[in-house]
């Protein structure tokens, strides 16, 4: 993740505005720390799944939550290259009655073919398609009329994209997203200092993916300097109800211009949270684990009349 901060060091153009946690935070709810009750009909449980793309098949893994009836759903996205993947936000969403999927994009820890941002980004659609699916629907419980779209890092720039293009989901979480447009245009400006940041941005790939290296992902993200700033999805992502939680030792300071571009359009449902912590919230995984399960709560109720 360290790349991620070489590349944005310089998009924090405006002054940091920390929206800490008051002093008297609400409480932590139930599914952060305590397990539900056992229901022997319909028992929470994980389920191996493959998602096909182009030919290639994803790697992912489907927890279900317990309960009959369809239940709301939520898609997690991890990051670049994905060593933090957050699956302690996935149990505390299914212990709030969600059903997570996650997944590895193609290219990614062991899921076939190469890897590529454009790659990832037509991987997630793939994986609402996965979602909408009759057989899914039926097999998985899932309702299709609360589907939610949440990533961390460069998933939180994807989840944030498709949230902003697409009808089909009730609302988004962004942690600490990757505006990767802002820092191809920084890259652009200083030109300089380009080969420091290839190194920085795979210093931690290991053997995580395929058919790429850090010099081909570079280029990508300059040549989608422009498409790819999250400031040019503000009037998209006004539409949807929206939680943006930025770290502080992070990527929230690139952050601030997205957030004020969002709420100046009518209508915004933002919240925007920033957390005293890294950019994988390493010294705050309940309190970051609380405000999702809250935002999830507050959508996890169905529409009138449905």
């Amino acid at each position: 993740m360290r790349q991620l901060l070489a590349l944005a060091v310089l998009t924090a153009s405006v002054s940091l505005v920390v929206h800490a946690a008051p002093a008297a935070s609400p409480a932590t709810p139930r599914a952060v720390v305590a397990d539900p009750a056992f229901d022997a009909t319909y028992p929470a449980s994980n389920r191996q799944v493959l998602i096909l793309n182009q030919g290639s098949g994803m790697n992912a893994l489907f927890l279900l939550a317990a309960g009959g009836g369809p239940k709301p759903t939520m898609l997690l996205l991890h990051g670049l290259p994905g060593n933090e993947q957050n699956l302690d936000l996935a149990q505390a969403a299914r212990r709030a009655g969600w059903n997570v999927l996650t997944m590895h994009y193609r290219g990614s820890w062991g899921s076939a073919g190469r890897f590529s941002l454009a790659g990832a980004g037509a991987d997630v659609d793939a994986a609402m398609a996965f979602l909408k699916q009759d057989e899914n629907v039926r097999r998985f419980r899932i309702d299709t009329g609360r589907l939610v779209v949440a990533g961390h890092s460069m998933g939180g720039f994807f989840a944030a994209r498709y949230a902003a293009t697409h009808d089909d989901v009730a609302g988004a979480i962004l942690l600490d997203p990757w505006n990767i447009g802002a820092s191809g245009k920084e890259v652009r400006a200083h030109p300089e200092t380009r080969q420091d940041r290839i190194a920085a941005m795979g210093e931690d790939f290991g053997t995580s993916l395929a058919g790429t290296d850090a010099a081909a992902l570079m280029r990508e993200v300059e040549a989608h300097a422009d498409d790819w700033d999250l400031a040019g999805f503000a009037d998209g992502l006004a539409r949807k109800p929206l939680l943006v939680i930025g770290a502080q030792r992070g990527l929230a300071p690139g952050l601030v211009p997205v957030v004020a571009a969002v709420k100046a359009r009518p209508g915004a449902q933002l919240q925007s949270i920033t957390l005293p912590s890294d950019h994988a919230f390493a010294d705050h995984r309940i309190a970051l684990a609380a405000a999702t399960v809250r935002w999830l709560d507050a959508r996890a109720r169905p529409a009138k009349g449905r």
